[in-house]
Formats: C-alpha cells, sequence, structure tokens
C-alpha cells in the first residue's frame, strides 16, 4: 500500500476582502483519481483548494484557499508520501499589493500588478528522494511540447495533458506521457472514468514499478 499525495481544485489570490483571482477548477478529476487510489488499496491525502465536489470520505482532505496555501500543506505532506498527483491548478499569479478594503469604483481604469505565486509541483519535485511524481498541463498550443517541458522542469515521471475545455467540465480528454514523451494512454469520457485509466497507467508505470 501507497501513501499518495493528490493536490486538487484551484486557489484563490485575492485583491481585496472579497475579490479574487482563480480559475474554473472543479476538483473533479481530484476527486476522481482520489477514489481510483482508494479503490486500489492505497491511502491518500487530498490538498485541496474551494470546490464543490465531494473527495470519498476514506481520504484525508487538507482545505487550502490560496496557493501559498496549498505549498505549505504539501510540504508537510509530501516527505510521508511514496507519490505526488498534481492535478491541482493553483492560480499562477497574485497581487503584489493586497488591499484591506474593498476596492472602489472611481470611473477610471484599474491597474493591477501581479508577480507569479510558487510552482507547487516543481518545488516538491526539488525536493523529492525515491518518490515518483505525476503532473498535469492544461495547454492551448503545442500540447505535447509544452506538456514535455513542464515535466522536465517539474522533475515529474509522468504528465497528463489535457485542454481548456476540461475545465470545470463532466468529460475530459487527456494524453499520459512519460518520460521519453510516448503517449502511454489517450483517455475520454467522463472525468471518473478517466481518472480510473489514468490511475491504472500510475499504478503500472510508477507503483508496482
Amino acid at each position: 500500500m501507497s501513501r499518495i499525495l493528490i493536490t486538487s481544485g484551484p486557489t484563490r489570490q485575492y485583491l481585496d476582502p472579497v475579490r479574487y483571482l482563480t480559475n474554473a477548477s472543479s476538483g473533479r478529476m481530484g476527486a476522481a483519481l482520489a477514489s481510483a487510489a482508494l479503490e486500489a488499496g492505497h491511502e491518500v491525502v487530498v490538498v485541496s483548494g474551494p470546490v464543490d465536489v465531494e473527495y470519498p470520505e476514506a481520504a484525508e482532505v487538507i482545505p487550502i484557499v490560496s496557493t501559498e496555501e496549498m505549498l505549505e500543506a504539501s510540504l508537510e505532506e509530501f516527505p510521508t508520501c511514496d507519490g505526488l498527483i498534481g492535478v491541482a491548478a493553483p492560480c499562477d499569479y497574485r497581487p503584489v499589493v493586497v488591499s484591506s478594503r474593498k476596492i472602489r469604483r472611481t470611473g477610471e481604469p484599474l491597474k493591477l500588478r501581479l508577480v507569479e505565486t510558487p510552482d507547487v509541483v516543481a518545488l516538491l519535485g526539488a525536493i523529492k528522494e525515491s518518490q515518483w511524481i505525476v503532473a498535469f498541463a492544461l495547454e492551448t498550443e503545442d500540447e505535447r511540447i509544452r506538456a514535455m517541458q513542464k515535466l522536465e522542469r517539474k522533475s515529474a515521471d509522468l504528465i497528463v495533458v489535457n485542454g481548456p475545455a476540461s475545465m470545470h467540465a463532466v468529460d475530459t480528454r487527456v494524453e499520459v506521457l512519460n518520460l521519453e514523451g510516448r503517449v502511454l494512454a489517450a483517455l475520454s469520457g467522463t472525468k471518473f472514468q478517466v481518472g480510473r485509466g489514468i490511475f491504472r497507467v500510475i499504478q503500472d508505470q510508477l507503483v508496482d514499478r
């Protein structure tokens, strides 16, 4: 039995007390992968941003809000885990200044200065020892090329490629690539069906190796 860390869902980077930057990640794929891992007899801990989906009762769920909080919780859990599935879609940017009060309308354009947030999977990849890592790449162009660049940058062992149509959708279509760029699986269907298919590849390529 392995202990598997799954990051899931979006994160929020607040601009003021009521507004934030985020994306449409639903957490469905994270929930699907958690279910598949549990069905295979593994222990699962999920670090999740704000989502409406429910994770399996048998999974340990650590709720977070920001990308920085996702990193902190993941750094705490990763050393006790055998592998990471980084399916979350953390917000890549945050405002330099967060207003302590609601930003009011002025009739003028509002300028925001943004900086990058930490790359959660890459930072975990930098400290991995014997653990394996599966990353996800949502791309709009040159999908396989960009995915392979991410796989290397994040020190991942496999990468799952999908497109923007999968965001907040029930169905999805993905490819699972290995370190050589070979397509190990091309899967489509509901996220729970695809999640089980992805986990079968993970089990075969990484868990049972």
